[in-house]
């Protein structure tokens, strides 16, 4: 039995969530972090020293933190071959998209566009700033658009692990009050990761709790 420690808005809970949902392992999971609290006891500090969401436990085994190291954690231990391949070379094509989409694209969007959009009060928002920032965002969504009139999925035509960490943003990307360019490939691939039920439970989530 897996346990997760994260509040189910949490835009790295929702990477963890749907690759959990997608393998269908059994898991338990606590409400913690933002509104719920819980980072600063002392249990939790045990668990994460740096008081951060997600944690992940598989049975009686040590917790783990960081989402790419939990990531990378089920696909080694629960994934299909084609979610994290065996062979090397193609196991490290599908590594390569999956940094990329967690540096180039998850982190310029959550803080730098998400939270002045929507964590921002209006009166305060820079719009300016939150323009260079899809700029910049959008700069590495061309390669993810380029790539996707290749192939169905962000590393090739199979689902993996990759298109975890590029997809976990794209509902907030497309949902949030921006002005965005018409990536037409990147659309019909939200689309087709729209229609996985278990990206509709775990990442299709309210984020009313969030805003400013």
């Amino acid at each position: 039995m897996l346990t997760v420690w994260g509040r189910k808005t949490s835009s790295n809970v929702q990477a963890l969530m749907w690759c959990i949902g997608e393998m269908q392992l059994p898991y338990v999971r606590h409400d913690v972090g933002h509104k719920y609290k819980g980072t600063d006891t002392d249990f939790f500090y045990a668990l994460n020293p740096n008081r951060t969401v997600p944690v992940l436990q598989d049975g009686s085994a040590p917790p783990l933190w960081e989402t790419g190291a939990i990531l990378r954690y089920l696909a080694n231990r629960y994934g299909s071959e084609d979610f994290w391949p065996q062979d090397a070379e193609k196991k490290a094509n599908v590594d390569r998209w999956a940094e990329w989409a967690k540096i180039n694209v998850a982190m310029a969007f959550t803080a730098p566009v998400f939270w002045r959009v929507v964590r921002t009060p209006e009166s305060e928002r820079d719009e300016k700033a939150v323009r260079q920032a899809m700029a910049n965002l959008e700069r590495s969504l061309l390669i993810a658009e380029l790539q996707l009139g290749k192939h169905r999925f962000l590393a090739g035509d199979e689902f993996s692990l990759a298109d975890i960490q590029l997809g976990h943003i794209l509902y907030r990307y497309f949902d949030i009050n921006v002005v965005r360019q018409p990536f037409q490939n990147l659309r019909a691939y939200y689309e087709r990761l729209a229609s996985r039920p278990a990206f509709q439970e775990h990442v299709i989530v309210s984020y009313e709790e969030l805003r400013a």
